[in-house]
């Protein structure tokens, strides 16, 4: 007898629905599993006939054939048990073609019959939505996060058996209902910029980072504080529209990072990866690709902490996505690709030493090691960083200072409404702040007064600048227009945009 069961696993960051077939026949008995599975799906064949059996479930032995169709599409999600288990009941007729037509199931299955939670159910949703399903059957832990897809209705399963008791209408069940809740609170910053007393320019430098989404480098001496100004550009962030935090909440369903029972993920990502992170888990990849750093921390902040001793086939792997905000990964059986739209933060020494130009301390590096060390960032990976800042020593008498600085609410407060100024203005490009402006966008949009225009011709010339230096330049400075509430970028906005883009090199 044939059946036939929709189940779901994900490609890239969104859902794709598998159909399984099973066919049983008389033969020598045993199941055979076809469609491309991976060791992972192969082996749920061994997990549904146990559950099956440990739910009270009596079934024939006789030649079973499992299809996974598309077979183009390798399939490697233990989300799958359960599909296949529906499929095979039908197939023996303990459940009715007709109870599992238009529902999709997705579900690891203990030994015992109990339902396990699976990465990766929003975008099974979103999906299901699209494909019209009548219901979505999920794990109690995956109900939440599948709750957050309105206009499909979500079924709790705990087990198998109580699963095949309501199909075959035994009992009945009202659709899940269950409390969403936020994975963190956007409200709860714990690291505010109100603590770190100095470091002027370095914060006038991150508020203008944060108004216009733009990259920084902050290079100096070690105990300047640069990893403590970067741990707080969170904080002055804007709050993620309902959009970016569905993008952000599917990336982190997809790599199987969301709490149990969590909702949507409002508070936009941190990522701070270690200097041996590798480029396939920098960028993501793998046989069948998943996401990496750059694309966790979409919509938010990739902190590189000491950028010299990240490997060089891990840094200018990340040239693609700065420019592109989109990871392009291909594979035999596919082409994915991973959103990164990403504010990247860097900090590191301007020598091996550290000491390099410091007022207090000798530096013991030799002119060779410096320019080695420095060369270590490749110049191409340098023009993607639009603010570029030394970062020196905090006075005692700053340190010492009983005024309190300036509070992250209250700088947020001028970013939010420097964000405020460019959404109005490229909301209809499809963009939301300065940094993701094309060069046909920027000459659109951005006016420039003669004077200014003169300053940056000048500085064109003296630091012979690429196109892509020219264009970044003119970003921030429009950046710094937004916060001065202009309407054009003046003189002193130039001025202050090419003050922020030191040769470090």
């Amino acid at each position: 007898m044939f059946a036939k069961c929709c189940g779901a696993t994900t490609l890239g960051v969104d859902g794709q629905i598998i159909d399984v077939e099973v066919d049983v026949a008389n033969g020598l008995p045993g199941v055979e599993m076809i469609g491309l599975p991976d060791t992972m799906v192969r082996e749920a064949k061994e997990r549904v006939r146990t559950a099956v059996k440990n739910s009270g479930i009596k079934l024939s032995p006789q030649k079973v054939t499992i299809n996974l169709a598309p077979a183009s599409i390798r399939k490697d999600s233990p989300g799958l048990d359960l599909p296949i288990a529906m499929a095979m009941l039908a197939a023996y007729g303990i459940i009715s073609q007709e109870s599992i037509e238009g529902r999709l199931f997705s579900g690891e299955l203990s030994l015992e019959g109990q339902i396990r939670g699976v990465a990766g159910i929003l975008p099974m949703a979103i999906k299901a939505k699209e494909q019209g399903f009548k219901a979505f059957f999920v794990a109690g832990e995956n109900v939440n996060e599948a709750l957050l897809v309105d206009g499909i209705p979500i079924y709790r399963v705990d087990s198998l058996h109580e699963l095949v008791e309501f199909l075959n209408g035994k009992v009945t069940w009202e659709p899940s209902t269950g409390s969403q809740e936020e994975q963190e609170s956007s409200e709860a910053i714990v690291e505010d910029f109100a603590d770190v007393q100095g470091q002027f320019m370095a914060k006038r430098a991150f508020e203008i980072a944060a108004a216009g989404g733009h990259n920084i480098l902050l290079v100096g001496s070690p105990g300047a504080g640069k990893t403590m100004l970067a741990r707080r550009l969170n904080s002055i962030l804007p709050e993620m529209t309902e959009r970016e935090a569905l993008e952000v909440t599917k990336i982190y369903s997809v790599s199987g990072l969301l709490k149990k029972n969590s909702g949507l993920i409002t508070k936009r990502p941190f990522r701070s990866p270690h200097h041996t992170t590798s480029s396939v888990a920098m960028i993501g990849g793998g046989s069948i690709p998943h996401p990496g750093e750059v694309s966790l921390s979409h919509n938010g902040v990739l902190f590189l902490d000491e950028l010299p001793e990240f490997s060089k086939q891990t840094l200018e792997a990340l040239r693609q996505p700065l420019e592109d905000g989109v990871v392009s990964i291909a594979r035999v059986n596919a082409s994915l690709s991973f959103p990164s739209r990403i504010l990247l933060c860097c900090s590191m020494n301007p020598c091996p030493c550290g000491y390099y130009n410091d007022p207090e301390k000798q530096c013991d590096c030799s002119y060779q090691e410096i320019r080695r060390y420095n060369h270590k960032i490749s110049g191409p990976l340098l023009d993607r960083i639009d603010i570029q800042i030394r970062v020196p020593r905090v006075t005692y008498k700053e340190l010492t200072a009983t005024e309190k600085a300036e509070p992250s609410a209250v700088i947020r407060q001028r970013v939010v409404a420097a964000r405020q100024r460019q959404l109005s203005r490229l909301e209809k490009y499809g963009i939301v702040c300065n940094a993701q402006m094309t060069s046909a966008i920027l000459k659109k949009t951005c006016h420039i007064t003669k004077e200014a225009q003169e300053i940056l011709r000048t500085a064109f010339m003296e630091k012979n600048m690429s196109a892509r230096s020219y264009d970044r330049i003119k970003k921030v400075a429009q950046t710094i227009a937004d916060l001065d509430n202009s309407n054009e970028i003046r003189d002193i906005h130039l001025a202050e945009a090419i003050q922020l883009k030191n040769d470090i090199r």
